[in-house]
């Protein structure tokens, strides 16, 4: 499995260079389904926007279904300030103190694209004298238009309104020792992985015993990414999402994560137990934790009341939802445990 490490990231980094908060994913979906179908595999998007990869199999009656997302975390304008500047409200779970100075692109609806940059309200040090107090919330954070702008009447006559999307830049980076950093691995790191996976089901003309499938979805930071297009015949479905790195956990960023439980409660016992056992088999270097804040796809899955067995792995991301980190062991380690699982 290393020889597909370089081209997963190869192909998440050209994921993460694609603005996709949620509800503006069109470009990002347009990706996955070119990169499927350049790989052989019949791919179509779904009414929702997502992408359904059918990557083939004998067994029809013992599907497995893998989801990934697109969309990311993002904002939306608002309101057009008096003073020109622009109150925007979250995409997803961004949190304003992450957001703080970053670049970021105001997409309007019919008049193109502007820059600008999102910082605190009075944002100058030397005259704001409670800059370091002040809780940064969404209503005290604000969009700076790099247009000459004065007044809401300048900004409504660039075509700027309420309801456009702001995308926040990704500042992607790989480094000679193998991290991977970037806003927004969660998840494109994993559209990456799955991306590569099937490459290597290809080049190596493996059928899977049991029918694969894979869902690339634009509505998981929202929560309902995984709630439909599951093909008949699935009995299970396996989340491909960040694995978590923080205090009380075990997964560092060069493991791939098995999640025993989340938020939503624990995931199905007999798949966690398949899953350490294709760890083990592959030499895959993993941890099992429990995550106290999360929330994954294939919990909308289950959630929209389909009948089948749930799992969730994924290379071991810090900083999640801010200036996130991976490593490229974390994708050699998730790519061996998929691997384990189904072959």
């Amino acid at each position: 499995m290393e020889n597909y490490v370089n081209f997963a990231v190869e192909k998440a980094v050209a994921l993460l260079g694609i603005d996709s908060p949620t509800g503006y994913t069109r470009d990002a979906e347009d990706f996955v389904l070119r990169e499927f179908t350049a790989l052989g595999y019949p791919a179509s998007r779904t009414v929702k926007g997502g992408i359904l990869v059918d990557l083939g199999g004998t067994d029809d009656a013992d599907g497995l279904l893998l989801e990934a997302h697109a969309d990311t975390l993002g904002g939306i304008v608002a309101e057009i300030k008096g003073n020109g500047r622009l109150r925007i409200d979250r995409l997803g779970g961004m949190c304003a103190n992450n957001a703080e100075t970053e670049n970021c692109r105001i997409v309007t609806k019919f008049d193109g694209i502007y820059e600008g940059t999102l910082q605190l309200c009075n944002a100058s040090v030397h005259v704001n004298g409670d800059y370091n107090s002040t809780e940064r919330k969404w209503d005290n954070v604000e969009v700076l238009l790099d247009e000459v702008v004065d007044n809401a009447d300048d900004v409504k006559k660039l075509g700027v309104s309420v309801g456009d999307i702001v995308c926040f830049e990704p500042r992607t980076r790989v480094t000679k020792s193998g991290y991977i950093k970037s806003r927004f691995l969660d998840d494109k790191l994993s559209v990456g992985i799955l991306l590569g996976f099937a490459k290597y089901l290809k080049d190596n003309e493996i059928v899977p015993a049991r029918h694969v499938y894979v869902h690339i979805t634009v509505y998981e930071e929202v929560g309902h990414g995984g709630a439909g297009s599951v093909p008949a015949g699935v009995t299970e479905a396996i989340s491909v999402d960040m694995g978590c790195v923080g205090d009380g956990l075990q997964c560092t960023e060069r493991q791939v994560s098995i999640c025993a439980k989340d938020s939503g409660g624990p995931y199905s016992y007999e798949v966690v137990k398949k899953l350490i056992a294709a760890a083990k088999k592959e030499d895959a270097d993993y941890a099992v934790d429990v995550y106290p804040h999360y929330g994954s796809d294939v919990e909308a899955t289950l959630g929209a009341g389909y009948d089948i067995r749930h799992g969730l792995i994924g290379a071991g991301v810090y900083a999640s939802h801010g200036y996130e980190r991976s490593h490229k062991d974390g994708v050699l380690n998730t790519l061996k445990v998929l691997k384990g699982y189904l072959l």
